[in-house]
């Protein structure tokens, strides 16, 4: 009998080597439209036999959270979840290690995508672009008045807040800019993957920072690292950027931050409370804003696609995956 993988979300690029795991697998998709549906399906015994499930980030949309009540109503056989994102903050990974179940989640092949973005975000607050482009488009050309003046990259010092993939990407594009880069992680990084950035303490990244880029996983120990007391620690004027998790910025701080001037102008792709983002940051004309876009290119999905796919066949023949989530490293 084949093994019964369990489709949550769809593919949209990655078509063929999808179709190809039915050489292996017997495919399955959720009938439901809902949260509450997704469990009741589960309990019906509809699902029962997946070891597999393939969930896309949208998916969340149907069934919520993978948290422990979701996680608890999964059949039995669930063995393994293979997530479609670098970011896997919407799965209770203890949850799923106390139910022996292994997550695995698609890192490097979004840091070029999210790097690009970031530094998009960093010119375009640091130039505080988005008071000019949006005068243009309401058809006067550069406001009632002169839009603030920017600053050029060229020599200022750059703070990366989390050295991950996409951490050490940034410092690669950072570095055509002439730009000083210093950093902070949870380890101190070998001289050959830090280059020319400095390795420095968090308060110091804080004090020191320009700008400083958010690069940080969404964890217990990171949900509003930044707050009132780290923007009172920052320079005056400071440029804030972030591409990780909305929530690891406290949102309401970062707004009053801005209102007072301690955040000269903010880049942001993420939010606290997607999709709904607090007020004071859209009626606010220097924080320029995306939609979560850091992976929004055909080639970075494909990717994204491929991996988690690679990492299904994985489970499936080899009982094992290739790109478990670093929770779970030791027990994969």
């Amino acid at each position: 009998m084949k093994v019964k993988v369990l489709l949550l979300g769809r593919i949209a690029h990655a078509i063929d080597s999808w179709r190809s795991l039915s050489n292996v697998a017997e495919i399955v998709e959720s009938q439901a439209q809902t949260r509450n549906d997704f469990i009741e399906e589960c309990k019906t015994g509809s699902l029962d036999g997946a070891v597999v499930i393939y969930r896309t980030f949208e998916s969340v949309e149907t069934t919520g959270r993978f948290d422990d009540e979701v996680i608890s109503a999964l059949p039995g056989s669930v063995s393994f979840i293979c997530h479609n994102g670098a970011g896997y903050d919407q799965i209770d990974v203890h949850a799923c290690s106390r139910r022996g179940i292994r997550v695995s989640n698609t890192p490097n092949v979004v840091n070029d995508c999210t790097a690009d973005t970031t530094m998009f975000l960093i010119l375009g607050a640091l130039r505080r672009l988005n008071v000019p482009m949006t005068t243009l488009r309401e058809g006067i050309w550069r406001g009632h008045q002169q839009p603030p003046l920017g600053h050029n990259p060229e020599g200022k010092t750059l703070g990366i807040l989390g050295m991950g993939g996409i951490g050490r990407n940034i410092l690669k594009k950072a570095e055509a800019f002439e730009m000083r880069v210093i950093y902070h992680n949870r380890r101190r990084l070998d001289g050959k993957q830090a280059g020319i950035a400095e390795y420095v303490t968090f308060e110091d990244l804080l004090e020191k920072s320009d700008i400083i880029s958010v690069n940080l996983p969404l964890n217990a120990e990171t949900r509003h690292i930044i707050s009132t007391h780290e923007f009172g620690q920052m320079k005056d004027g400071v440029v804030l950027v972030n591409t990780a998790r909305g929530a690891v910025v406290d949102e309401e701080a970062l707004v009053k931050a801005l209102d007072s001037g301690k955040v000269a102008s903010a880049g942001l792709d993420v939010y606290e409370n997607e999709p709904n983002i607090h007020p004071g940051l859209t009626t606010n004309p220097h924080v320029l804003l995306l939609p979560h876009m850091g992976t929004w290119t055909v080639e970075t999905q494909a990717a994204m696609e491929e991996k988690t796919i690679s990492n299904v066949r994985s489970a499936i023949e080899m009982s094992s995956l290739k790109n478990p989530v670093v929770e779970q490293v030791d027990l994969c």
